[in-house]
Formats: structure tokens, sequence, C-alpha cells
């Protein structure tokens, strides 16, 4: 293995993730066992081996070290670490491409897994309001390509709770909200999206301070994704990830049925089609 490179086009994180347990497994570790000399858990072992998490330059030398793979990963890690994704967000846009279920609360926009192409226009505008044309043409191809996982008819589930701030925030205007919002309104009738709705009169909530994104896999642990502005970190410890869900939780229960959530929503692109209309 030492000798040979990856080949870039087949995937070469899932493949650099296969010939790490095989590397491991040859010199008699356990995932844990890993872990420790790189002071990270099992599970995050775990991750790197399902190819749901990014092995960094700094972690591959270290593992040729301890296994004795003559370089194999350092050499392969950067084919495996390209990403079409800014650097806060490309580890967890690539374990969501690979999630068994996404749970996700949205309080201000509405999530990239559901954005029509004109309003992802209008949020990375007003993101980089100088930024030339073919810069944001690069944007949205990126994240309307994210939304191919919804193809599938049943897997992922994506279960989003949007604040009723991201139905009423007028991005790109009335014709662009009432298409976003008549997409999310479709998905839902054809039961491919479970969508609950957090009205403004829920008052005081368990996740005031900003956007969750709750990932869970077929064969590796779950992940949390808390994302600011311009930042983003991805969480794997158990606790950490238990907490959030708690959090998650919480909001869906103080959120609208899906009943009342789908209701508001298309009476909300109506208003768009009337105003877009006037």
């Amino acid at each position: 293995m030492a000798g040979k490179n990856l080949d870039p086009s087949s995937s070469p994180r899932a493949l650099l993730g296969a010939e790490l347990r095989v590397a491991r497994e040859r010199a008699g570790f356990s995932q844990a066992e890993l872990g420790e000399p790189l002071f990270v858990s099992g599970s995050f072992v775990g991750q790197l081996e399902a190819g749901t998490r990014r092995m960094h330059l700094d972690f591959a030398r270290q593992i040729d070290d301890i296994l004795g793979t003559g370089g194999f990963f350092a050499r392969n890690c950067g084919a495996a670490a390209k990403s079409k994704y800014p650097d806060h967000f490309a580890a967890a846009a690539e374990a969501e491409a690979q999630a068994a279920a996404i749970r996700e609360y949205a309080p201000l926009l509405i999530p990239g897994l559901l954005q029509k192409e004109a309003y992802a226009r209008a949020v990375f505008r007003a993101y980089q309001p100088t930024a030339p044309e073919a810069t944001l043409n690069e944007l949205v191809d990126a994240r309307l390509a994210r939304a191919a996982v919804l193809s599938d008819p049943t897997t992922p589930l994506l279960w989003c709770v949007l604040g009723e701030a991201a139905l009423r925030c007028e991005v790109g205007g009335p014709a662009v909200m009432a298409e976003a919002l008549r997409h999310i309104a479709s998905l839902m009738r054809s039961h491919r999206i479970i969508v609950q709705v957090l009205p403004f009169s829920a008052g005081a909530h368990a996740a005031m301070l900003g956007s969750l994104k709750l990932m869970s896999f077929d064969d590796a642990p779950p992940l949390a994704y808390i994302q600011g502005n311009g930042t983003g970190q991805l969480f794997d410890d158990p606790a950490t990830v238990t907490r959030h869900t708690l959090t998650y939780d919480l909001v869906t229960a103080n959120a609208l049925s899906l009943s009342d959530s789908l209701a508001l929503i298309e009476s909300v692109a109506e208003g768009y089609e009337h105003d877009a209309h006037t």
C-alpha cells in the first residue's frame, strides 16, 4: 500500500478511509487505540474510516508514523481534502452527503438543501456584494449540487425546523420568496421532507443562539454542526451531540404541527405571489 497513490477521481475520501481501516487492523490497533496518540476519540477515527471526516495533513503524517505506512496517508490526504465548500463548512457538507438522517434548525434562512437558485444567488450576493458574477455562479452551483441528496425518494431523512423569520425575511424579493416557499411546500406535500415552523409566538426557546444541524449515519457515530457568520464547528463528542439533540427536540416541541406549518408556509407564499403581481 505504501507505494500506491489513490485515484482522486474515485471518491478519494472514501478510499482513504478504507485504506486507513485496513492499515489499522493490519497493525493490530482498535479505533480507540489509534485515536489515543492522535488525541482524538475512537469515534473520530471511525468517521475518518467511514469518509465522514476529512483527514488533515498533520493527522496523516502521525498516522503514517504510528502505522508504518511509509508516507501513504500524507501523500494522499491532499486529494481527499479538496472541497468546493468554504473551509469552515467543508467537513459538514461532505458528511451531510453521506448522512442517513439530517435534522436542522434554521432560524433566519431557508436551509441550503432546500434553496432554489434565485434564493441562493440573493443570499450569496448579500454576503459578497462586490464579487464577480463568475464567483457567485460557482457558489450557487455548489449549493444547488448539495440538494442532489434529495433526489433519492427516501434517503436521507430530512427534518427541518424553520424559524418564522426565515419565511418573513424577503430574500431576493416577493417572487423569489414565493418560489422558495412553494418548493418547500411541494416537497412536504410529496412526503419527501418533514418541516415545522417555529413561530414568533413561541417566544424564548432552547436554540435562540443560532442554527443547528444534526447528522446520523448507518456506519458512523452521529455529528452535530453549529454555524455562525463565516465560522462553523463539527462535534462528534457523544455528550456534546446528546446535548444538541436535546436542544433540537425542545425546538420541535415548541414548533407548529406539520399541518399548521404547511398551512403557514403556503399562506406566506400566497402573500408573496400577490405582492409580486402587484
